[in-house]
């Protein structure tokens, strides 16, 4: 079990140390951190309308890039879920957007499905409308990693090193719709079970 002393945090950030680490198993830590943890993003946009100033390819790249809060319980990934990659309620979920110029349309401006799914900001900036310019669309979001793409990264995350003491201090900003914390355990089990998987291909190989 990794020893984990947190330093300080709150609903973005968290200033944390791993002791007992190799630098090896640090710079996997911190790769799971940022690149395995599922997270929830717009993956599929149907544009009905979009009279805006920018081409519907920019406006779905803005819109991927919003990151959205989900219930960690609920939703699986769809290649994992049971609905076998076809699409439901537990791997998919519906966001519509509808606005009339002149305004600025803000990511608050999406309407969600499922009230646990919504931006995690709600100001920030899609596209401008003019007047009598109209965007309507609707969106499909689903769990991805950031291995996939990097609208599923969970974090942001640098560490320094003591190696003499094999300590490590991290420095965790979320970039999802998880807690610092949820990302740290999820990341933690995460190594812990690659650990006892090796551990136990060396033991089948003997």
């Amino acid at each position: 079990m990794l020893k984990v002393k947190i330093f300080e945090k709150n609903d973005e950030k968290m200033k944390f140390m791993v002791s007992d680490l190799s630098l090896g198993m640090a710079g996997e830590l911190r790769r799971i951190m940022t690149s395995e943890i599922s997270t929830m993003a717009i993956e599929w946009v149907n544009f009905i309308k979009n009279d805006s100033l920018l081409w519907d390819e920019i406006v779905a790249h803005r819109l991927g890039l919003i990151p959205l809060t989900f219930d960690v319980q609920f939703y699986s990934l769809k290649k994992e879920c049971k609905c076998k990659d076809k699409g439901c309620a537990h791997c998919e979920v519906t966001l519509v957007l509808k606005k009339k110029g002149p305004c600025i349309v803000y990511s608050g401006d999406l309407k969600s499905t499922d009230k646990k799914v919504r931006p995690v900001y709600d100001k920030i900036p899609i596209v401008e409308l003019n007047e009598e310019q109209e965007i309507e669309l609707e969106a499909t979001a689903q769990l991805g990693t950031g291995r996939e793409h990097a609208k599923w990264q969970a974090s942001v995350v640098g560490y320094k090193t003591d190696e003499k003491k094999k300590d490590f201090t991290f420095n965790l900003e979320t970039a999802s719709g998880l807690k610092p914390e949820e990302i740290l355990t999820k990341s933690i089990e995460t190594l812990e079970n690659k650990l006892n998987e090796l551990s136990k291909r060396l033991s089948d190989s003997k």
